[in-house]
């Protein structure tokens, strides 16, 4: 289906949703530069002496920014194939956040700390940066994760069991008179030990509890590496199986990441549009 035969819907949801038409890439590109000087006019207001000095100045570009915004989710709405499935969604819900707050600060002036939830706009450029090579490799790391859960899941557990052990030990040898005043408090000092952070707000006193401090700080390192190797070998799994454009998007159910030689949506059967 060409594109001057699709409905004024079905271009703007293709524009909106995809970048695999030259107007969608610019659009996304927009949306970049957009969010960006959103979260700067955000991060001064935020500032107390640059807020004071240009406070007029920030809340015009705000309110500009947000008009802007709300165009756009209302767009969103109006092209989604599916209103009620995008609204809560987890980036239908994202794109309300990024307007909302700054409605309610107009209508409830108490309720102007919630002007900083406008932040999650941060969280959009994911959804946007599927257009450079970074979003590929952030499907890449999602999908290996989503593989390897089971593993992380068996790892976490060892690690648990570890914590829980070695904290009961420390908590006998050194006991409250050294900050060990509960086996909670005990696990506390052996995942941060474990982890290779050491607040130093606890720290063993006797040669025996210094000793298994030392066994977990050598344990710590070979504990981070394990959870890295399994999502890197998922990874390598992932990219040899997947050979996906992940610009390409189904107009129906807007799944992402179709195939090149695809003619049909895998996850719905529509008809995907040819690449431009």
């Amino acid at each position: 289906m060409e594109a001057h035969k699709l409905s004024l819907k079905q271009n703007l949801r293709r524009i909106i949703f995809g970048t695999d038409t030259p107007w969608g890439l610019r659009f996304d590109q927009f949306l970049i530069y957009a969010i960006l000087l959103s979260l700067l006019v955000v991060v001064l207001d935020s500032i107390e002496s640059v807020s004071k000095t240009y406070h007029a100045e920030l809340s015009v570009f705000e309110w500009i920014f947000t008009l802007l915004f709300t165009v756009e989710y209302i767009l969103r709405v109006y092209s989604a194939p599916n209103r009620t499935k995008y609204i809560f969604s987890f980036f239908g819900l994202i794109d309300l956040l990024a307007v909302l707050p700054t409605y309610l600060a107009l209508l409830f002036p108490e309720l102007h700390a919630l002007i900083d939830v406008r932040i999650l706009r941060l969280i959009r450029i994911f959804r946007i940066f599927k257009l450079t090579q970074y979003m590929s490799e952030y499907q890449h790391l999602a999908d290996a994760m989503a593989a390897s859960r089971r593993k992380i899941l068996v790892f976490l557990s060892v690690v648990l069991m570890v914590v829980m052990v070695m904290g009961t030990l420390m908590y006998v040898v050194e006991g409250p008179s050294h900050g060990f005043t509960s086996i909670p408090m005990a696990i506390y000092w052996a995942i941060t030990t474990m982890t290779t952070v050491g607040f130093g707000d606890i720290t063993p006193q006797t040669d025996l509890g210094k000793l298994i401090a030392s066994a977990m700080m050598l344990m710590g390192w070979g504990t981070l590496a394990v959870p890295t190797g399994i999502v890197t070998a998922e990874m390598s799994h992932t990219r040899k199986s997947n050979r996906v454009d992940t610009n390409r998007i189904c107009l129906a159910c807007l799944r992402e990441g179709c195939g090149v030689e695809d003619r049909y949506c895998a996850a719905c059967g529509t008809q995907l549009p040819p690449i431009q």
